[in-house]
């Protein structure tokens, strides 16, 4: 079992970025949490982080994966085409939000992902990449 986390623009700079709303926690951190979480799950996990819609695509796209771990960020309320690559890949996926987007500015609170995601865990901090990956251990083992 193989998930892809994909994480979008801007995450690069968590822990320095808007910490009253993002927390302290680095995209290292994050990342060193769920590659540890997940070998304790018997799953191998890959992190990818950028800040281009279209090599979010092409990541996607690959299908190097079994499930797909996502935090599309700002990409999450305008990007059809990160919307039309996971609906293509046909690979279950997870939408993850560190802050709550229901909570926020207007055009935070709609997201393009969510109609093709499994699932979307939103507002929990660090806390629900972790939980999208014991959900996704569930998920692939039906």
């Amino acid at each position: 079992m193989k998930i892809l986390v994909i994480h979008g623009p801007n995450l690069n700079l968590l822990g320095t970025r808007e910490p009253d709303v993002y927390g302290s926690a680095t995209l290292d951190d994050i990342n060193q949490k769920i590659l540890e979480l997940s070998r304790e799950l018997g799953m191998e996990a890959e992190t990818f982080q950028s800040n281009s819609e279209g090599s979010i695509v092409d990541a996607i796209q690959k299908k190097t994966y079994d499930m797909l771990i996502i935090n599309p960020a700002a990409y999450t309320h305008t990007s059809v085409a990160i919307r039309d690559a996971i609906s293509a890949v046909g690979r279950p996926a997870i939408e993850v939000h560190i802050s709550n987007i229901h909570k926020r500015e207007d055009f935070r609170r709609t997201s393009y992902i969510a109609g093709v995601a499994t699932g979307q865990i939103s507002g929990l901090g660090v806390e629900g990449y972790l939980l999208a990956v014991r959900a996704g251990k569930k998920i692939l083992n039906g």
